[in-house]
């Protein structure tokens, strides 16, 4: 048989990855101000026990007013990188999977309700509500509370922050960085002209709508490590009509390639309630495709990406070199091995597992620490 693509090895940076199976980063909602807790410990340990080449730790934020909610962990302080650290050595002391971690500031999609309590925006001055802050004061929804447009204090501020949460991730022993640029976060809501309506340096055109995040790019490429790989997440659509699309994602990725970024994890929407996004699976490819083609960079594909011999061709084409996996392996915890049975491979499992391996699948698990 031939070797599948999907089990091959790759060198990210300096990360060696034993597959091209990778877990994205999803938000629990399940902090104590900020913190990690035992919720987490229990999510990620599954997941670096899943046979994946690495994890993603969550939506992390830089600043407490950069939470989606107030249920999101940060790592904007020292108590915030401790609960961290204590989560992630007692991950790492059951696993060898490396992990990443998502850096992020919500800007005006801050300050909300968890989803599964409406997910609403909560007004500075009521209970867990705070102000938000964004490009222009400009909503994310009509009625919603009004952030504030960030002066150059605020913006020196963010970038600082940013800065200051990558060196605690190196810190506390991660493995690399993925800085959150989609889902219309603070950083996609400087791409877009849907939500960046500035007339200074900082909005208006292209090169002036790119150039905060290029600028948080490039001083967070300054605080990690070269052998460790940087990941920027982008939407490569807003699917409104005057988005953001996939034409500036190009330009942007080939603008991030020359700043040091390692790998460009291409996803899309959330910047505008008004999106119309065909969902189907693997409606996001055709987007890392794109990007694929467009810059030397290993792209990470997402989105909708559930079956083995899907995720097998899409590796296997050069659509993307990677793929991202979030809501399918929540839930089978267990993909990686059911999607090596399948295609040949082999995957790393705690030797206290090995003996779940079915008689015909004789070599799927190679037993590791646990």
């Amino acid at each position: 048989m031939a070797t599948s693509a999907l089990f091959r090895g790759f060198d990210l940076a300096g990360l060696r990855l034993d597959n091209r199976i990778v877990v994205a980063p999803m938000c629990q909602y399940s902090a104590v101000e900020g913190c990690m807790t035992d919720w987490h410990l229990a999510h990620l340990s599954a997941l670096a026990l899943s046979g994946a080449a690495y994890v993603t730790i969550e939506a992390s934020a830089v600043l407490p007013e950069g939470r989606i909610s107030d249920a999101d962990v940060g790592l904007w302080d020292a108590t915030t990188a401790a609960a961290a650290a204590d989560v992630v050595a007692r991950v790492k002391a059951l696993s060898g999977t490396p992990m990443l971690i998502q850096l992020s500031h919500a800007g005006r999609k801050a300050s909300v309700e968890v989803p599964w309590l409406g997910g609403k925006a909560i007004a500075p001055g009521q209970p867990r509500g705070w102000q938000t802050v964004a490009p222009s004061a400009v909503p994310f929804h009509e009625g919603d509370p009004l952030p504030t447009a960030l002066d150059a204090a605020g913006l020196a501020r963010v970038k600082q922050a940013f800065v200051a949460a990558a060196q605690r991730a190196m810190d506390i022993g991660l493995d690399g960085v993925e800085l959150h640029g989609a889902h219309g976060y603070l950083l996609h809501q400087f791409l877009s002209p849907l939500s960046n309506q500035r007339t200074d340096g900082y909005g208006g055109d292209l090169p002036g709508r790119m150039r905060f995040p290029l600028e948080v790019v490039e001083a967070v490429r300054q605080v990690i490590p070269q052998d460790k790989p940087l990941v920027v997440r982008l939407s490569a659509s807003d699917w409104v009509p005057g988005g953001w699309d996939i034409a500036q994602t190009v330009a942007l990725c080939q603008e991030l390639q020359a700043r040091g970024v390692s790998a460009i994890h291409v996803s899309s929407g959330g910047l505008h309630p008004a999106q119309s996004i065909p969902v189907g699976p693997g409606y996001q490819v055709p987007f890392a495709r794109a990007v694929k083609q467009a810059v030397d960079l290993p792209v990470i594909a997402v989105g909708l990406i559930t079956e083995a011999q899907q995720a097998e061709a899409i590796v296997g084409t050069g659509d993307a070199d990677l793929v991202a996996l979030a809501r399918g392996i929540l839930y089978d915890p267990h993909w990686p091995w059911h999607a090596a049975a399948q295609l040949g491979g082999q995957v790393r499992a705690p030797r206290q597992y090995t003996r779940s391996q079915p008689r015909l699948f004789p070599d799927l698990l190679r037993g590791v620490q646990g």
